[in-house]
């Protein structure tokens, strides 16, 4: 006892520990009644063996990769782990698995190979499957168990860590209360009742074994993960060993615990040092047979770790209340030490040695919590940098508006002429002397510090030149401003209550995004914003129809100024001239008889059935967070009693969906259409989803790649028509006729991707997208005249409605990831990427098309009218989030940073990716119009 055990490690407490991680086990799969139901095993062992049960809190974001980290590591990931979570790298950061194949033990490895990419050379033997191709149920889980029987034998390993997928790719494509999560439950229950009693057959006298049953994250009621909902981040932990003492009593509700407790845990059972960046606590009941001065050591271990990088990560860590309780904890922790030294076996030191352990508990607490808070550490010179440029870029796009959306729809960034300026150079040289001060003196790594030095002077040209260029636009909108406008034609330009709307809406949105429940309930921003559009659409129909007469010339909400006679002019709101060569008055005129018969009730009433559409599209899926859990149409549609009813719906749906989109199509293009269709049909009814009427049942179930493949030949031939089209409109003739066709097919060939891509019950949101999409066109937009960037602001809007209307929303577990294998055999990383994020995004995207193929089609409108509408979807695009931005980092310190603003930032960036090849697909539509201009 006179000698210092201060630098040995403790011995390991087990001799063998198994890891049995099953992906996507939601908490109340083991301790609810799907665990006594189809988990016999584990639950006879939870309630009555020698185990111990907690429920392990999982952080958001709730993916895989960045949750195999925290289970290995005790720290809490980054949310960019959810784009790294698509392809893993080598993770260098202190780890279990690190630090057990340092101290010499044999890791074997069977299952997911995220673990295989995170810790390469680590694993003895291994054996991985892949994660993302979740169509596969069996043979996935299949090729970890069939090296189970062998492995079980030998004895030349010491940590054995399987990770089984099929339970998280079943409920990604069929949900938690789907029929195929019992037996699966079942299977993973045999499992481990082999593994246990394997286990305990091959023990010694010395060391007992262990046990460990856990899930990364959970699912959520859609059966996906991502979020933070209860279902996402609640996972049972089971610690199963002869080392325990039996269970005796009734069964109580399991504890709670962290996720980033394992790490701790497991080194203290292994007998090797805690991960340096872990903010986990030990497990106390893990160690609890053990006597009290081995408990003492144990947590003094953790607590010492703690208090190491608490003083890592701050500057004032001595007043920290974590810090002042462990060195409290340390020195009644040095008394009974020496208590213990004198050989008193009192009382006394039972209940000092109780007092200190509590002492020490309460420390770790606190330690945890103070550490959890301060672990994100932000590179600020680095997204400071990107904001200003982003800002910038906003800028220059709000200036250019008056040049943008004259009848000319000229857009000119200056970025070269500034190059030649005294003014940039200076710039020039100040931000790269900022750049040399920040990257010599930061103490922290940086990433943009990190780049080469003719990178980072790039960037920093850029920044000068765009200050530069919007400095010039700012000085020639002033220097216009006090020219006599000799040629202005004096009209009314007062807005109409559109106008003020599409502004209101649109800032009133921006702004809603700097609190946290208006983001996590965004959808009911988008549902308010187009059922006001719609009413105050009602109330331009009845002022056209019953308010204008023939000869009056007063009516001028839709009639602007001419932007060609007032030239670059700032106070130009025009956007375009909707009957190029009409005059003001014969505009009026026409507008004022636009409508006879039966079609003016049927335009007067359009409004309302748009309104009834979006009401019944609103019961359709719950989402956003508050409510999400309520029951929706979708779910009853779901659930295999109503098998029959998703299917009829599902038909109807797709021959409604042939009925909207054939009107324009050609011949070969109807016929391939309705194969599409029916291909859609046979590929549901192939994996289970629907049935055919002749179908009493779906028990031959398959993975539908060969139907799914088939409707692809259509899609990709229907496309393809399209793009021929177009080619011979841009290319040989300027034939307008020939260019709608030709983007119309393009976008039905879009529509049949959808309608493969959408779960069955989802297919009625496309039947009224293209419904209302005809009606608007038909009914409203060309009886109003409206101008081009008025009709390309409803369209975003309503695409962003039907973003929400899909079930989607800022959270990423209503991501459907299942979309992504519709007729892959394997998983190949491209056409997975692309196809969830079409089906994700295929509401704004598909309003965004319809955008291009209405713009093209109205003859009478002026040729700028695309040009008008790309730059107003773009600006729409960006002034959000530009502004979010700003917000976000803002708010980097928030409580609900993680939950709610880093997916929303995730989902606007991968957005504005989206835009841009929107854009890019309305200027190439454009260029024959551009040069129409330029003549």
């Amino acid at each position: 006892g006179m000698v210092s055990n201060w630098t040995k490690i403790p011995p390991p407490l087990f001799k063998k520990i198994v890891v049995v991680l099953i992906d996507a086990l939601r908490d109340d799969f083991v301790f609810g009644s799907k665990g006594k139901q189809f988990m016999p095993y584990t639950t006879q062992v939870v309630e009555k063996g020698t185990s111990y049960s907690f429920i392990a809190e999982a952080k958001p974001p709730t993916v895989t990769m960045p949750r195999i980290k925290a289970l290995m590591t005790g720290s809490i990931p980054g949310f960019i782990d959810v784009i790294v979570n698509l392809n893993s790298p080598a993770l260098l950061d202190d780890n279990l698995i690190w630090q057990a194949k340092t101290a010499g033990k044999r890791i074997i490895f069977y299952g997911d190979d995220t673990w295989v990419k995170l810790f390469p050379k680590h694993f003895v033997e291994y054996d991985g499957t892949t994660s993302f191709f979740v169509s596969d149920f069996t043979e996935v889980d299949d090729n970890v168990t069939r090296h189970l029987d062998k492995v079980l034998k030998r004895e030349d390993w010491d940590l054995l860590i399987l990770h089984y997928l099929g339970l998280d790719h079943i409920g990604h494509m069929t949900g938690p209360n789907s029929p195929l999560v019992g037996p699966k439950l079942r299977e993973m229950d045999n499992i481990l009742k082999k593994i246990h009693i394997s286990l305990l057959s091959k023990e010694e006298a010395s060391l007992p074994n262990l046990l460990v049953v856990c899930g990364d994250h959970g699912m959520s009621e859609t059966g996906s993960h991502g979020g933070s909902s209860e279902g996402e981040v609640h996972t049972p932990l089971l610690f199963i060993s002869s080392a325990f003492e039996k269970r005796s009593g009734p069964l109580t509700q399991p504890e709670l615990v962290q996720q980033t407790d394992l790490a701790s845990t497991l080194a203290v059972g292994l007998g090797l040092p805690i991960s340096r960046n872990s903010v986990g606590n030990l497990i106390l009941p893990v160690v609890g047979g053990k006597t009290m001065r081995e408990q003492l050591r144990f947590v003094h271990l953790n607590g010492f770790q703690l208090s190491r990088l608490l003083q890592d990560n701050t500057p004032a860590y001595e007043k920290d209340p974590g810090y002042e309780h462990f060195k409290i904890a340390e020195k009644s922790h040095g008394n009974w030490i020496k208590l213990y030294l004198e050989g008193n076996n009192s009382e006394i030191l039972l209940n000092l040695g109780k007092k200190v352990l509590k002492q020490y508990l309460e420390a770790l607490k606190t330690l945890s919590s103070s550490l959890s808070k301060q672990v994100a550490q932000y590179d600020m010179y680095s997204m400071m940098v990107g904001t200003v440029i982003i800002m910038e870029v906003m800028l220059l796009l709000l200036l250019s508006v008056p040049k943008a959306l004259s009848s000319r729809a000229e857009f000119e960034v200056p970025l070269f002429s500034p190059l030649f300026s005294l003014l940039f150079y200076l710039m020039c040289l100040m931000l790269c002397a900022v750049h040399v001060i920040v990257c010599t003196s930061a103490e922290s790594l940086c990433y943009f510090c990190t780049m080469s030095w003719l990178t980072a002077v790039g960037v920093m040209m850029l920044i000068s030149a765009l200050m530069c260029g919007i400095l010039s636009a700012i000085a020639k909108i002033f220097e216009n401003s006090r020219l006599p406008q000799k040629h202005l034609v004096v009209t009314s330009s007062s807005w109409s209550e559109i106008d003020v709307l599409i502004l209101a809406g649109t800032f009133g949105h921006v702004l809603s995004l700097g609190a946290s429940s208006f983001i996590e309930e965004e959808h009911q921003t988008w549902y308010f914003l187009i059922n006001t559009l719609c009413l105050a659409l009602c109330q331009e129909l009845c002022r056209n129809n019953f308010l204008l007469k023939e000869n009056d010339p007063q009516h001028s909400t839709t009639v602007k100024e001419h932007c060609d006679s007032i030239g670059e002019a700032s106070e130009c709101k025009n956007i375009d001239i909707s009957a190029a060569g009409n005059s003001k008055l014969g505009k009026a005129t026409s507008s004022a008889e636009f409508i006879k018969g039966s079609d003016k009730w049927i335009s007067l009433a359009s409004p309302w059935i748009i309104l009834i559409c979006c009401r019944l599209l609103r019961s359709l899926n719950q989402t956003g967070v508050q409510w999400a859990h309520r029951p929706d149409f979708g779910h009853w549609l779901t659930s295999s009693e109503h098998k029959s009813e998703l299917s009829f719906l599902a038909a109807v749906s797709l021959l409604m969906i042939f009925f909207l989109v054939q009107r324009r199509c050609s011949l070969v293009s109807k016929i391939a259409m309705a194969l599409g269709l029916l291909g859609v049909y046979s590929y549901r009814a192939a994996i289970g989803n629907v049935i055919f009427p002749w179908q009493h049942d779906s028990k031959d179930i398959s993975k539908g790649i060969t139907e799914a493949r088939f409707v692809y030949v259509f899609v990709l031939g229907i496309v393809f028509t399209g793009t021929k089209d177009l080619l011979k409109s841009q290319v040989i003739s300027a034939d307008s006729s020939l260019k709608s066709t030709g983007l119309w097919e393009v976008y039905s060939g879009l529509v049949l991707l959808a309608a493969l891509l959408f779960r069955p019950h989802n297919l009625p949101v496309l039947v009224f997208c293209l419904l209302i999409q005809t009606m608007m066109t038909k009914y409203i937009w060309r009886p109003l005249k409206l101008d081009a960037a008025q009709i390309t602001i409803m369209h975003y809007w309503f695409g962003q409605a039907f973003f929400y209307f899909q079930g989607n929303s800022n959270g990423i577990a209503t991501v459907d990831v299942s979309a992504g294998f519709v007729g892959l055999e394997s998983y190949v990383e491209i056409p997975a990427i692309f196809l969830t994020a079409f089906a994700t995004y295929a509401g704004p995207l598909l309003w965004a098309i319809h955008l291009l193929c209405y713009l093209n089609s109205e003859v009478n409108r002026n040729s700028a009218s695309v040009g008008h509408g790309c730059f107003c979807y773009a600006l729409m695009r960006s002034i959000p989030v530009a502004i979010y931005i700003v917000l976000v980092t803002g708010l980097r310190y928030h409580l609900f940073i993680w939950s709610v603003f880093s997916p929303k930032l995730l989902y606007e960036g991968v957005h504005v990716f989206i835009t841009a090849a929107i854009c890019l697909f309305f200027t190439t539509m454009d260029q024959n119009h551009s040069h129409k201009v330029q003549d």
